[in-house]
């Protein structure tokens, strides 16, 4: 693959030499004569790779590489010297220069030494992209680092930047809200307004005015005019919360909206266009409720296009000890106490413990020991009953429970299918969606389901 790659070079025969050579190689080349020259040509072109004689006629190479290494040029230095030396090449290694080469040289030298120096620059860059993906225990509001919430960053990552409609589902207490901050935060809209509206904690009868709004005189009761979610989330996002408890006169409403991206007050008569991206969350199994004939399945195909499934704290692993610590931190300096972590029999508690409510319910725990005690090491008894003494039944496992649940070791084709089959169990055997949850593409769910049916 062709590479950007920059000559700093002020003698003209071995310019035009090394051109030539880099032209032959079929690189992408550009050429400076200054160190100056040179510093423009990096800051606006951003070149892989810049071959730096060591001797210019205004700075000299060692001080090109130092400059360029503060403005953050990622690029791969090799450094071209008449003067070579083992004192020369040490130097010029602890500037940054990945290798050296001593004039004259040859175009098959050239070669290897670019080649080589390209893929380390690539290697080294994969290598910092892994370690900031997969080693981060953090992102905007959430903490954890599981690899179930690992793969929930980097979807809302990839997301992000898309006018896609997002569709949170997860149970209660699992940080769908979070999830759509989150999606606004990586956004380049993070600069406009996230507005956040619950369906469910709205009165039915007033649920159109706080999305839509009205007129004054409207109704009784509109006494001025009100603009509404929606326009107020002009240029933003609008977090439609529970949207599975929006009535269905409203859920036709709202689907004209997604279709025309217009808003008209009650008791209004002209539309507005507005502009924003919309998220929608439940903790319902949507599917079933299209199913049953409680959500118009029109509007679930507008709301379903991205899914984000949130995994229940249970399958989080270590995340729960994770949480807990930053939590402790939090309300112990709002509460003006002095506790600094947990005894081991506390940890060893909150570990086992299945946490039903989720994360909120940690909240709570977390809340009240603080409150009600002195401060120093949370040990077990400060802790409620019902983590010491065992859970409540559990619940019958939702989506993200048999996706992220955690099982016994087992080979990786096994796991493969069990979380494959599971999926299609939840979507009605629909083959695009359930590939959809799995973050796969559809072709691969029915490449599989032929090789099993062989098997068989």
């Amino acid at each position: 693959m062709p590479a950007r790659v920059l000559l700093v070079e002020d003698t003209p025969t071995q310019a035009e030499i090394a051109k030539t050579m880099l032209r032959e190689f079929g690189h992408d080349m550009r050429h400076a004569e200054t160190a100056g020259a040179a510093l423009k040509i990096a800051e606006e072109w951003q070149p892989d790779a810049i071959l730096v004689d060591l001797v210019l006629p205004d700075f000299s190479g060692m001080e090109l590489m130092r400059r360029l290494k503060a403005m953050g040029i990622n690029a791969a230095c090799i450094v071209l010297t008449a003067h070579g030396s083992v004192n020369t090449a040490v130097e010029a290694m602890r500037e940054g220069a990945t290798d050296f080469l001593l004039k004259p040289y040859a175009a098959a030298r050239l070669r290897v030494t670019l080649e080589n120096a390209l893929e380390k620059r690539a290697l080294r860059q994969a290598l910092d992209t892994a370690q900031t993906v997969l080693g981060r225990d953090h992102f905007h509001g959430f903490i954890g680092g599981s690899p179930s919430m690992q793969a929930v960053y980097r979807t809302i990552e990839s997301v992000a930047g898309s006018k896609a409609t997002v569709f949170i589902s997860g149970e209660s207490g699992t940080g769908k809200e979070v999830a759509a901050e989150a999606l606004h935060q990586a956004s380049p809209r993070r600069s406009k307004p996230f507005i956040a509206l619950n369906c469910g904690a709205i009165p039915r009868d007033l649920l159109e005015s706080e999305i839509f709004g009205h007129v004054k005189g409207a109704f009784t009761g509109a006494t001025e005019n009100r603009i509404g979610a929606a326009r107020a989330a002009d240029g933003g996002c609008l977090f439609l919360d529970e949207i599975g408890e929006m009535p269905a006169d409203m859920q036709v409403k709202l689907l004209r909206f997604v279709q025309t991206g217009q808003v008209t007050p009650v008791g209004g008569t002209r539309a507005e266009k507005v502009d924003v991206r919309l998220v929608c969350a439940t903790n319902r199994d949507i599917l079933a409720e299209v199913q049953a004939g409680r959500f118009r399945e029109d509007l679930y195909y507008r709301l379903y296009v991205v899914p984000v499934v949130l995994p229940p704290l249970r399958a989080r692993g270590e995340d729960v000890l994770l949480i807990a610590r930053h939590l402790l931190e939090a309300y112990a300096r709002e509460e003006g106490k002095a506790f600094t972590g947990f005894d081991a029999e506390a940890e060893g508690a909150i570990s086992t413990y299945p946490w039903p409510g989720n994360v909120r319910q940690l909240q709570n725990v977390l809340r009240n020991a603080v409150v009600l005690h002195a401060g120093g090491i949370v040990t077990r008894s400060m802790l409620p009953a019902l983590l010491l003494h065992g859970a409540p039944a559990s619940p019958q496992p939702s989506l993200a429970a048999q996706l992220f649940a955690p099982s016994p070791i087992e080979p990786l084709v096994v796991s493969e299918k069990r979380l494959i089959l599971a999926a299609l169990e939840h979507t009605g055997q629909d083959v695009p969606r359930a590939a959809a949850l799995l973050d796969v593409n559809p072709s691969t769910l029915y490449r599989k389901l032929t090789a099993w049916k062989r098997e068989d």
